[in-house]
């Protein structure tokens, strides 16, 4: 058997199609689990081995630089080395692209890329240049212009396609300043890369064509998340041999925020005419349980290419439901359900778990829950909860109204909102405070000793004012309380007042800062606000955690590509998952269905659907309905209510709100009801461990964490089951570790 042949057999029949289809326009609808990046490689190698096509012929564009080195890993596996072939990121081709031809456009090819830092700076010199100070106008900018540059616009061009944007003469102004200004350094930020690639090609066609010719065969993986300019160049880039091959899947297009357009998928072969389609349907991932699930919901939405999963794989374990009280309980039957599993079955490791999540706020129940029964776990492409900006910057306060010598804490509040007071003034206070002996929350009522200008000192002395009567009002009032006031005293969250997925995403992690902040007092009675702070440390030292024996805790936009033989899909509440603000708008409702697709792919062996039947949201606790997602999969997850769902229908109702059911749904369903998650939950609830002599814990004891190794106790904090204990380990710092769940014990 030749090596095209045995690469050819190891695809099943609806994947040989595509491969051997070489010539004109092809697309593939690639279900989740599919295999569509072993279609992707042996189409490549077929080109390579079989049609004698060069390498340097042909081009495969990814979107992640990890997808890129893999497929070229794979290729070189198959074929030998691939030589001049292109295989990157988009992004990666363009750079290749103007190194060669952008001085044509007025640029040195020894230009500079510029990250978000570099780009944030332009931004604010362009604004200090125009004499703007609005910081929700500086927001708000960055994103337009970003988008403007994905469309193919001009500052002129925007202009004229967004006529009734407000401020839009300012913007406009705004854009035109900023590219000036990276024109002067000689500078492209991201979307330049694409955009400058694009007005090459349109302004001189000879160096489009060259490209054209050169690569005889497009190929493009994950064709559903491309944006307008992405497309314009593949569409120029196919131009003279008309070979273009993409993959992609229309349910699993989740980033319309960010520029992507499903359109380019759905209308593929109406660009390109006489393009052949082929559907990827069978799945290799899940089971017939979780796809039947996934199948269901999908079929709700309308734009989209019709297509159904199935797989030869077992039918598998039926897909649960769980209704918590709230998001503490939610995520402890989580914990709970890991916990039962790893000790029933010795194959799964933590690896093997992942909780998914419509927005991250939700992670920090699940985190902190996880640390009290042992369980590590890894935040996918994100920030641990309290290691947040947001998040960090509100508790910069409260470390100093709780310690007014952090000096680290006072930079950070100081500069969170702006408030006018720079580096070099900051520097100055700090460079006297260290001289004198005293902290830099004492030094602003002493700058009368310092040589800081008039107007900043008195910015300083107002901002120590403002400290000053943060520290009297925590002293009668609660921890939740003294962060309501100072976020409202500071005007700390206008900077999130521009609507955006990120800004949504911050005021949710906020919220739940405050939820955490009213649950550790419920909990603790008599708590103060270094009790609190303490628990914060706590949780965040599990930060250090980087195991790949780990549960996965993730965003669903970053599960995206990711599978684990368990799944959890968290917070199935409207206004969640979906999103409060995709009600009104059909086609934000069809992407937050997708979202939910893209959850439930992820899922090998088992799935878990949760939620809660109350929340905190935005400064107070809400009752919460279920997602319509869940209402829609009433057929497959509840069968046998399939009659009486129909009956009740009049009495549910999205649009008023009302929900006729004191159970939520699930009283009489396959899944847990809220009664059985309740007796679960006080079942699997750990025994008090009675052997911890919390008085052994005092200052100067040795003792042995199992995963620091020895070290010694420097202070203590709290009594009995709060007891926190700071530990010095040698060669990893001081700890601070609850005395009744860190896993150490008094040499």
């Amino acid at each position: 058997m030749t090596q095209i042949n045995e690469l050819i057999s190891k695809l099943n029949d609806e994947q040989i199609k595509p491969v051997l289809d070489t010539e004109g326009a092809v697309l593939v609808i690639a279900g989740a689990g599919s295999g569509k990046t072993r279609v992707l490689t042996s189409r490549i190698a077929y080109l390579v081995l079989e049609k004698g096509v060069l390498p340097s012929n042909i081009m495969a564009i990814t979107f992640t630089n990890k997808a890129a080195g893999e497929m070229k890993e794979r290729l070189e596996k198959i074929v030998g080395n691939v030589g001049d072939m292109w295989v990157s990121t988009i992004h990666s081709m363009c750079v290749r692209i103007l190194r060669r031809d952008i001085d044509k456009l007025g640029y040195d090819k020894n230009f500079t890329i510029y990250d978000e830092t570099d780009k944030d700076k332009v931004f604010k010199r362009v604004f200090e240049d125009l004499g703007y100070d609005t910081d929700t106008l500086l927001k708000s900018s960055k994103n337009i212009v970003s988008n403007a540059k994905n469309e193919c616009l001009t500052p002129a061009e925007w202009r004229k396609a967004y006529p009734e944007v407000r401020f839009g003469d300012d913007i406009e102004k705004i854009y035109e300043a900023y590219e000036t200004q990276l024109a002067r350094s000689n500078a492209l930020d991201f979307d330049d890369l694409l955009f400058k690639t694009y007005q090459l090609f349109e302004k001189f066609p000879e160096v489009a064509d060259y490209y054209s010719n050169k690569f005889k065969y497009i190929h493009i993986d994950e064709f559903q998340d491309t944006n307008s300019v992405q497309f314009a160049i593949a569409q120029r880039l196919c131009k003279i041999h008309g070979n273009i091959f993409v993959v992609g899947d229309d349910d699993q297009s989740i980033y319309g925020w960010r520029g992507a357009k499903i359109e380019n998928i759905l209308s593929f072969d109406d660009i390109f005419r006489g393009a052949k389609v082929y559907k990827l349907e069978r799945n290799y991932r899940s089971t017939k349980k979780i796809l039947q699930l996934a199948n269901c919901i999908i079929a709700n939405n309308t734009e989209r290419r019709p297509k159904e999963l199935w797989t030869d794989n077992p039918d598998g374990v039926k897909v649960e439901t769980f209704v918590g009280t709230d998001e503490n309980n939610e995520a402890t039957f989580a914990a709970l359900q890991i916990k039962n599993l790893m000790a029933r079955n010795s194959e799964l490791s933590y690896g093997d778990f992942a909780v998914f999540m419509r927005v991250n706020a939700l992670s920090r129940a699940f985190e902190q829950e996880f640390m009290k029964y042992g369980i590590p776990c890894k935040i996918f492409g994100g920030f641990r909860f309290f290691e947040r900006k947001e998040i960090k910057d509100i508790l910069s306060y409260l470390k100093v109204i709780n310690n007014p010598n952090d000096d680290e804490s006072f930079l950070r509040c100081v500069a969170t909102p702006k408030r006018g007071i720079g580096d070099k003034t900051l520097r100055e206070l700090r460079e006297f405070c260290s001289s004198a002996g005293i902290s830099m929350y004492d030094g602003v009522f002493r700058l009368e000793q310092t040589s800081i200008g008039a107007a900043a000192k008195t910015k300083l002395f107002n901002f120590g004012l403002l400290l000053d009567s943060f520290k009297v009002f925590a002293q009668d009032n609660s921890v939740v309380k003294t962060i309501d006031y100072v976020l409202e005293t500071t005007g700390f969250l206008e900077q999130f007042a521009e609507k955006s997925e990120e800004n949504t995403a911050k005021l949710y992690n906020i919220s739940e800062l405050k939820n955490s902040a009213e649950q550790f007092e419920k909990d603790n009675v008599g708590t103060t606000l270094s009790d609190y702070l303490n628990s914060v440390t706590l949780s965040s030292d599990t930060d250090s955690i980087n195991s790949d024996d780990a549960v996965t805790i993730a965003t669903i936009h970053a599960a995206k590509g990711l599978e684990y033989k368990c799944v959890f899909v968290a917070g199935l509440d409207d206004k969640i998952l979906p999103i409060a603000r995709s009600v009104d708008d059909e086609a934000e409702m069809e992407e937050e269905r997708r979202l939910m697709y893209v959850a439930v792919t992820r899922a090998m062996e088992r799935l878990y659907l949760t939620r809660a039947m109350s929340r905190y949201m935005y400064g107070k606790r809400e009752n919460m309905l279920q997602s319509r997602f869940l209402r829609e999969a009433q057929a497959i997850l509840f069968p046998k209510r399939q009659e009486d769902e129909k009956r009740r229908e009049s009495a549910y109702s999205y649009d008023n709100r009302r929900y006729n059911d004191d159970d939520d749904g699930y009283s009489q369903s396959q899944g847990y009801s809220s009664g059985y998650a309740k007796t679960f939950l006080q079942n699997n609830k750990p025994k008090e461990n009675k052997s911890v002599q919390y008085d052994k814990f005092r200052t100067g004891v040795k003792v042995k964490h199992v995963k620091f190794g020895e070290g010694m106790v420097i202070n203590v904090k709290g009594q009995g089951d709060n007891l926190i204990v700071d530990v010095a380990f040698k060669g990893v710092g001081i700890k601070s570790l609850s005395a009744k769940f860190a896993p150490m014990e008094v040499l």
